[in-house]
């Protein structure tokens, strides 16, 4: 019997492995397909190596950035990025350069961007659950329909209406068109000796061939350690009893039929799958919140063109309607070792579908020709450069975030929680669209939970401001950078300066210290004229009385020492409320600078997360 039997070999399922290796505990992998890596994977044709869509390596989680370099070590490069959007017949820079835009689009189209802007500032919607509603505010009506309306409705297949605001707001961090223009004006971020920044959006890392690369070294170094991946085995059922997962059954390729037994089981199935696999079956009501879960289905259209080079860019986003093309990768600028012939160049046309679509289920050879007629249409080649292709599908690869997946995600969750030695991790397993640095810590949280530490898996990424500037705190144990326990602050809201200062400087109640404050000063004032009066000072009198000159009726007697009671106490209330909400604001006022100076650091690049 495994300690730890994980189901899925992609970057969570093996992150999850070797962390339980260091921790000392036996895991089996176990994969339903025969390469690992999950959408994370390379595949190789004729020496051709091509990513299921790009996957850039870059990551703000400083222990996710040593896990790459430990197991990649020199063959982990760092690589320029370009790409552009390509829309109405030209292309644009991305992110938004100022002069091109205005280039592209035209003055007259610009005046329109800018209107509709105010507009929106003016008169946003009240609303903002779609995410046309969250992007119009933002961005306003026109520059959502030119430069995302078509392209994400290419992605996930319905109308943006139909897309909950919750993708927009996890994946388009605090990015408005007044950040998107000051960027383009202003350009990169500077540091105080005027050197330009070179951020990770500029260059970012990627293994030398391929990212499949990173998880085919990763397997060997778990085998290495005594951990198997038996590849080619789909779990097709889940045994429970009393609260505690007991075996796994699953079918290989070949149709035998196979059963693993485990102490603790981590899952990075598609939950709805993960639902269906269980035995005895979950209760109705938790049946159809699987079955409400959606979906988005990918496929990649692979051509070889006999051009030494097509254009500089790592992708090109495509944002006209008239092709269902949606994204190009351009293997050979992410690392050259991606393509064997220097004379030729290999690219990766990338189409969202839903398994039910009639594309979905077209012929190889029907996809390549398609994609030879896009690829012309837009200029890019000539159909008789291309002298091969291939075709690789990737089912489920998107969770879809559509209105009513909050709820259906409520209710499974509620119910796993029962399962006592149960985890679900990565993208699939939470269905959250998580990229693979946050997939990869949940898989480190799961394992160090089987040796006792209390993470919550499912808070990895519930800020609704997570990317480049996503934080997770750390603390040193040992020698190795590790994550600390998720802290309410980090469960709950944005770990950005504003939240760090609102909790270190927490907002003072005026209500208590105007009154405290005013306790003092009065009953102070009181009680001194009454010592005053009691020792018949006549020294002290002439000076105290000075505060009638401040104090309305105030004297040194008995009847003043109740006026100023009175008057003081209701001056210092005065005093002290005014002073809290005074710094208060100021306090508040403090924070916004400071994360607008963050969000403009750590700048969100849309269409990248798309």
């Amino acid at each position: 019997m495994s300690q730890v039997l994980i189901i899925g070999a992609g970057p969570a399922g093996l992150t999850a492995a070797y962390e339980a290796s260091k921790l000392s505990l036996q895991s089996t992998l176990l994969e339903a397909d025969e390469q690992v890596g999950g959408l994370s994977r390379t595949v190789a044709y004729r020496g051709y190596r091509f990513d299921i869509g790009g996957h850039r390596f870059f990551s703000n989680i400083p222990l996710i950035n040593e896990l790459w370099h430990e197991i990649l070590g020199e063959d982990f490069l760092l690589r320029p990025r370009l790409s552009r959007i390509y829309y109405r017949g030209s292309f644009f820079k991305y992110p938004l350069q100022a002069v091109d835009a205005l280039t592209g689009l035209g003055p007259v189209e610009a005046c329109h961007i800018l209107l509709s802007y105010l507009q929106a500032q003016l008169f946003p919607s009240k609303d903002e659950t779609n995410f046309e509603q969250w992007i119009s505010n933002r961005f306003g009506a026109r520059l959502y329909n030119i430069f995302f309306k078509t392209y994400t409705q290419k992605v996930w297949g319905m109308p943006c209406t139909e897309i909950s605001a919750d993708w927009a707001a996890q994946r388009i961090k605090n990015l408005s068109l007044y950040e998107a223009l000051r960027n383009a004006l202003l350009g990169a971020e500077r540091a105080q000796n005027g050197q330009i920044i070179t951020t990770l959006i500029e260059q970012f890392h990627y293994p030398r061939l391929g990212p499949g690369m990173m998880w085919e070294r990763c397997e060997e170094r778990l085998a290495a350690r005594g951990t198997a991946t038996i590849r080619g085995v789909r779990v097709e059922r889940i045994r429970h009893q009393r609260g505690c997962v007991v075996s796994v059954y699953g079918r290989t390729i070949a149709g035998e039929k196979v059963e693993f037994d485990g102490k603790h089981f981590i899952s990075t199935m598609p939950l709805r799958d993960l639902v269906y696999a269980l035995d005895p079956v979950p209760p109705d009501s938790v049946l159809r919140a699987a079955n409400r879960l959606r979906y988005r289905d990918y496929l990649t259209v692979v051509l070889i063109v006999k051009r030494a080079a097509l254009f500089p860019d790592n992708w090109l986003y495509v944002h006209s309607p008239e092709v269902k093309l949606g994204r190009i990768q351009n293997y050979k600028n992410w690392s050259p070792e991606m393509t064997p012939d220097p004379l030729r160049t290999s690219l990766g046309l990338e189409y969202f579908l839903w398994d039910k679509d009639e594309e979905w289920h077209w012929s190889q050879d029907r996809l390549i020709d398609l994609g030879m007629r896009e690829c012309a249409q837009l200029g890019l080649i000539s159909p008789s450069e291309v002298e091969d292709g291939t075709v690789v599908r990737m089912p489920k690869a998107y969770p879809v975030y559509d209105q009513q997946y909050h709820d259906s995600i409520a209710t499974i969750r509620q119910y796993l929680d029962s399962f006592a030695n149960l985890q679900t991790i990565g993208r699939n397993g939470l269905h959250r669209y998580n990229n693979q640095d946050h997939s990869m810590l949940t898989g480190i949280y799961a394992a160090r939970n089987i040796v006792g530490e209390k993470h919550d898996v499912w808070a990895v990424n519930t800020e609704k401001a997570y990317h480049e500037a996503g934080q997770v705190a750390h603390e040193v144990k040992g020698h190795r950078l590790v994550p600390s326990r998720v802290s309410p602050l980090q469960t709950e809201t944005p770990l950005l300066p504003d939240t760090v200062i609102q909790a270190a400087f927490a907002r003072l109640d005026t209500l208590a210290l105007g009154i405290a404050i005013g306790t003092i000063s009065g009953v102070g004032l009181f009680l001194a004229t009454v010592v005053l009066l009691l020792q018949r000072d006549a020294v002290g009198g002439p000076h105290l009385s000075l505060l009638g000159h401040y104090l309305w009726g105030y004297q040194a007697t008995w009847t003043g020492a109740f006026t100023g009671l009175i008057e003081a106490g209701v001056g210092g209330f005065l005093s002290g409320y005014l002073s809290a909400s005074l710094r208060n604001w100021g306090m508040t006022a403090y924070a916004l600078v400071i994360q607008r100076r963050a969000a403009a650091k750590a700048r969100r690049y849309l269409l990248d997360q798309m």
